[in-house]
């Protein structure tokens, strides 16, 4: 018997305090989720948790430096202590660097980018997915890039990296499918957080996506309505 996703939902959200995960962390707790909230900074994430009209018992943080395995380790271990369990994982960390040709790189910016983007995903993605597996239920989402498959002229360390974790994601859903859990990506161009695509509509913003648009696509991903969708790249740069 397929099992079904737990209620209330706990969702672990890595990238918490940028303006895409405030958006994604006060949609989750209009409906009702339990947030487990991963950073380096606990003012900072408490700062989100208060915004999101949180209560102290529906949140719990996780402190550490993702791109280390042991601190990412003991960052899930700690939201998994409070709440006993991980449901859904939605990995938001971002950064970008770029502006150089390759034949110009600092081996120093791809390394850069390459935590960033591929090591913060790949041990936070061993920390958690084992348990989903283990109760048969769970939900893995990155936000990826169009770049990702067509780099750019001047982006390759951008590109390079995200291609990875693009890739390591994919992969990922190859191994868990069937198993309850699913593994997917959504795609986002730029993202819109001052909303100016409206206020100030031009040919550059016109591909651009708002924070809520993605808490919006996260929601619909981390349900059992979403059960099939496993190893997408959802795109939501098609404006």
């Amino acid at each position: 018997m397929t099992a079904l996703a737990p209620d209330p939902l706990v969702v672990l959200v890595t990238g918490a305090t940028g303006d895409t995960g405030r958006a994604v962390v006060s949609a989750f707790a209009a409906d009702g989720a339990r947030l487990g909230l991963v950073g380096r900074s606990v003012e900072r994430l408490t700062e989100v948790a208060v915004e999101a009209g949180l209560t102290e018992d529906r949140w719990a943080v996780g402190i550490g430096d993702l791109v280390t395995r042991e601190e990412a380790r003991a960052a899930v271990g700690s939201v998994v202590a409070h709440f006993g369990r991980i449901d859904a994982w939605l990995h938001l960390v971002g950064g970008w660097s770029g502006g150089t040709p390759v034949v110009d790189l600092d081996p120093a910016e791809l390394r850069s980018m390459l935590d960033q983007h591929l090591w913060t995903t790949l041990n936070v993605a061993q920390a958690v997915v084992p348990g989903m597996l283990e109760r048969g239920w769970g939900r893995v989402v990155a936000v990826s890039t169009p770049f990702a498959l067509t780099p750019g002229p001047r982006g390759s360390s951008y590109a390079i990296s995200k291609g990875a974790e693009d890739l390591l994601i994919r992969g990922l859903a190859r191994e868990v499918g069937g198993t309850g859990v699913t593994a997917n990506l959504v795609v986002v161009k730029a993202i819109d957080a001052a909303h100016e695509r409206e206020t100030a509509p031009t040919s550059k913003n016109a591909s651009s996506t708002t924070p809520e648009e993605i808490a919006a696509t996260l929601r619909h991903l981390c349900t059992d309505a979403a059960a099939a969708i496993n190893g997408a790249r959802v795109p939501l740069d098609g404006r």
